[in-house]
C-alpha cells in the first residue's frame, strides 16, 4: 500500500481509506496481529520541493497475548500522527549529531512513494502497552503447575521459601 506523490494535485489533500485486515500478515516474532479494518484518515500538505507533511488519524484493533496469563486479547487503538517525509537520499548519514525532536518525526519515502503499510505498523508499535494485560484484574498463570488462575484454580502452595533461609528456619522451630 503506496501513496503516489506524483498523483497529487495540489498542495494539499485529504484522503479516507479503509484497510483490511489481510493486508497486514502476521510474521513470526511479531507482538500483535491486527484484527480488525484499519480506518486511515490523512492530510498530506506539499512543503518545500520533495518534503511533505502527513498528518492524520488511524483506528484499529490488534491482537496481543497478555503478559501474565498469556491468552490472547484485542486492544482498540487510536492514534493521531505528524509527520514530515523527506526523500531518502537526503538520509546521507553526516556523521554524528544530536536527535532533535523535530528528527522524532521524519520520516523517509523513496520512488516518489509513501509507504502507508509502514505508517500503519508504526502506529500500532507506538500504541502498544508497556505491559500488555488482558485486564488489570488478570490473576497470571500458577508458577508450579501453569494453571491460568483466570479460569481456574490449582492446589499448588504460592508460597515460595528461599532455601538458602532453611537453616535459620530450623533455628526459629528448634526455640
Amino acid at each position: 500500500m503506496h501513496l503516489s506523490l506524483r498523483s497529487l494535485q495540489g498542495a494539499h489533500e485529504h484522503f479516507d481509506n479503509r484497510y483490511e485486515p489481510s493486508l497486514f500478515p502476521a510474521t513470526e516474532g511479531e507482538l500483535f496481529r491486527v484484527v480488525s479494518p484499519v480506518m486511515l484518515s490523512f492530510d498530506v500538505d506539499r512543503q518545500e520541493p520533495g518534503r511533505y507533511r502527513v498528518a492524520g488519524h488511524l483506528t484499529g484493533e490488534i491482537e496481543l497475548a497478555c503478559s501474565r496469563c498469556l491468552e490472547p486479547f484485542t486492544l482498540p487503538v487510536a492514534s493521531d500522527f505528524d509527520l514530515r517525509y523527506v526523500p531518502r537520499t537526503e538520509n546521507v548519514g553526516e556523521g554524528e549529531r544530536e536527535v532533535e525532536e523535530s528528527d522524532l518525526a521524519t520520516a523517509f519515502y523513496d520512488n516518489d512513494q509513501i509507504d502507508l503499510t509502514h505508517l500503519i505498523l508504526e502506529q500500532f508499535q507506538l500504541a502498544l502497552p508497556m505491559k500488555a494485560l488482558c485486564s488489570d484484574t488478570c490473576k497470571g498463570l500458577c508458577p508450579q503447575c501453569g494453571t491460568n488462575l483466570n479460569t481456574g484454580s490449582c492446589d499448588c502452595h504460592p508460597i515460595w521459601e528461599d532455601p538458602r533461609l532453611a537453616a535459620l528456619k530450623a533455628l526459629k522451630r528448634a526455640e
